[in-house]
């Protein structure tokens, strides 16, 4: 079988073939014509701006009959404007053509420099609601010399011309959500590293075809919308990407990876469906107002699993949260704020109210920051991890060490808790430690950071022992 041919046609050209019937767009198997306006509009710009469209394939029978096996969509949204009557409508982006125009005089007539040679001037042409007929002739002529590339698959027949239209047009298009995103270039790579981090891999609840299909890049760019520019909130996610790219500061994205980070240290298996791709870019926004108050992260993942276990039916203002957009679309503005302040109205009731201070003791709070566990999981066994350490310090420091003074126990406590958590045994560790260390730092976190860094370089030189 022949190798495929490169043949390159003007766009006068080929359209003329295709209206001839030299090139048919209309094989068996073919489908209809499917373009939006959107569509439509996006090419007309690319051939006027002159910039470059993948070449169309063809199928060629012996009798030299052509048929459109790859591009039958835009062969029929170009001719479409070039001899349908087709207007680009207001929508469309980048609607002021640039080109090089004759300079006339008030009849009409091209004016000569004193040597004779044209005279051009920069000029512009707004497309909007304007068809082929209307273009300047600059812009004609640019549009019918344009370059249209072909490949040519010779000596086909009916059931070769419809294997090639299923092999080439075996792929996937852009959705909504993944076309969106191509509006916000200016962050793309923001969101890129966002995307690759803990908190969307293992702390939410984003199933794998909602990663592929661009969900977690919507709920990144709604919350990045919602926490700074509510008031020109967006319903749809081009018109958010749109408005970010424009208006949005670097520093907005990057204090949403701080806050990710930090939600990666406390958000457990029990809330992290919490974080799913309804009501993410709420609750992500919600930390946003949170994060204002200089409150332990801690306490936001207490709110969660107090949310989910009772608040959510609690009634604020005489809404609840899971009806607000009952009668509303859930990205409308309105219901967005309502959402925003029933959360907001039950986080400070349940901030204040002690719920999450009071009843959670300091030596809780510590170790459930320290370790990432929630505190209601830490409680059930809080006694065991006690007398797990009386053991561990009778047996390995020496009576009169600083280390066993009760403002260490802190530390030595979360130690413990991690051990526990990660199937480690400290006795040969504590041993040696003790040995080298007869003191500690105050700062309980700093104390327990150096103590677990300890371990973790006696580990890598030692090999990980089964508890």
């Amino acid at each position: 079988m022949s190798k495929p041919r490169k043949q390159t046609y003007t766009m006068d050209m080929y359209l003329n073939k295709v209206r001839d019937m030299d090139i048919r767009n209309d094989a068996d198997v073919q489908r209809q014509f499917v373009w939006s306006n959107e569509q439509v509009n996006e090419l007309i710009v690319t051939i006027l701006t002159e910039d470059y469209i993948p070449p169309v394939i063809l199928g060629e029978e012996n009798s030299s009959q052509l048929w459109i096996v790859d591009g039958g969509q835009r062969t029929a949204a170009l001719k479409k404007y070039r001899h349908g009557n087709y207007k680009i409508t207001s929508a469309v982006e980048n609607s002021r053509i640039s080109y090089k125009a004759k300079v006339r005089d008030e009849n009409g007539k091209v004016l000569l420099d004193p040597v004779g040679n044209v005279v051009w001037e920069d000029a512009s042409f707004d497309i909007r609601n304007k068809s082929y007929e209307k273009l300047p002739e600059e812009l004609k002529k640019k549009f019918n010399e344009y370059q249209v590339e072909t490949v040519i698959h010779e000596h086909c027949d009916n059931h070769r011309i419809s294997q090639l239209i299923k092999r080439y047009n075996n792929h996937t298009s852009m959705n909504t959500n993944q076309k969106a995103f191509t509006y916000i270039d200016n962050f793309a790579r923001d969101i890129r590293e966002m995307l690759d981090g803990k908190f969307f891999l293992d702390c939410s609840n984003f199933t794998e075809t909602e990663k592929i299909k661009g969900v977690v890049e919507r709920v990144i760019v709604e919350t990045v919308m919602c926490s700074n520019h509510l008031k020109h909130w967006k319903k749809q996610t081009k018109a958010i990407c749109t408005y970010l790219n424009q208006n949005a500061a670097r520093e907005e994205f990057e204090k949403l990876a701080d806050h990710l980070h930090r939600l990666e240290c406390v958000i457990t298996d029990d809330v992290k469906d919490i974080f799913n791709s309804k009501d993410a870019f709420l609750f992500l926004t919600l930390f946003d107002k949170f994060a204002k108050l200089g409150k332990k992260d801690v306490m936001f993942a207490e709110f969660l699993r107090a949310f989910k276990q009772k608040l959510r039916t609690r009634e604020v203002n005489g809404q609840l949260f899971d009806e607000a957009d009952r009668d509303k679309g859930t990205k409308d503005k309105a219901v967005i704020i309502a959402k925003l302040e029933i959360l907001e109205a039950l986080m400070l009731e349940f901030l204040e109210s002690g719920e999450s201070c009071d009843k959670i003791s300091e030596e809780e709070r510590f170790i459930s920051e320290q370790v990432g566990i929630p505190v209601s999981e830490l409680r059930e066994d809080m006694e065991f991890y006690r007398e797990s350490l009386d053991d561990l310090e009778e047996r390995t420091i020496r009576y009169g060490s600083k280390l066993l003074e009760e403002h260490n126990r802190l530390s030595l406590l979360a130690m413990i808790v991690y051990s526990y958590q990660n199937d480690i045994d400290l006795d040969r560790w504590m041993a040696e430690y003790a040995k080298k260390n007869h003191t500690y730092l105050a700062d309980q976190k700093r104390n327990y950071l150096r103590m677990k860094h300890d371990l973790e370089q006696s580990m890598m030189g030692k090999g990980r022992k089964s508890a």
